[in-house]
């Protein structure tokens, strides 16, 4: 199964801002958009419109936003966390929240990492290819997949 991103997001600014980060920093992997933290779901857990989808392939990372409709993005990491067939997988939150509640939050619900998105793209730019080169490259997931692959 190829390697792909799931990316979370609602802003279309910041989805451009984040793949085009990601080209640039010769991130090459699929990355799969859902806007909303019900799609998010119903994408990992083949429900809804991706019912027909393989649930057991699942993306070697998520990068998940806080602020979404339907759905908050700690309500999301709750349930990927409490489903075994993805409470080990890897989801950094990426988000624009400044609130310590919030960062504190996501790591006691088992987020991997915390990143808060900087205005300034240069520095975004950094955190998205430090991002993709250890979860897409260096870390040894536990699907086997990883590791320079």
């Amino acid at each position: 199964m190829e390697k792909y991103i799931l990316l979370v997001e609602d802003n279309l600014d910041d989805e451009a801002l984040t793949l085009r980060a990601l080209r640039k920093n010769n991130i090459a992997n699929k990355v799969v958009v859902t806007r909303d933290g019900v799609e998010a779901l119903d994408f990992l857990f083949a429900m809804g419109a991706f019912a027909e989808r393989d649930p057991t392939d699942l993306p070697e990372v998520v990068l998940l936003d806080l602020k979404l409709p339907k759905l908050h993005g700690l309500e999301v990491l709750q349930r990927i966390r409490g489903n075994a067939g993805t409470r080990i997988l890897p989801v950094v939150i990426l988000t624009t929240s400044s609130e310590d509640r919030d960062l504190v939050e996501s790591y006691r619900l088992g987020a991997n990492s915390y990143i808060r998105k900087p205005v300034d793209f240069d520095q975004f730019m950094e955190a998205i290819r430090n991002l993709g080169m250890y979860w897409l490259v260096l870390n040894q997931s536990a699907n086997g997949s990883g590791g320079g692959r």
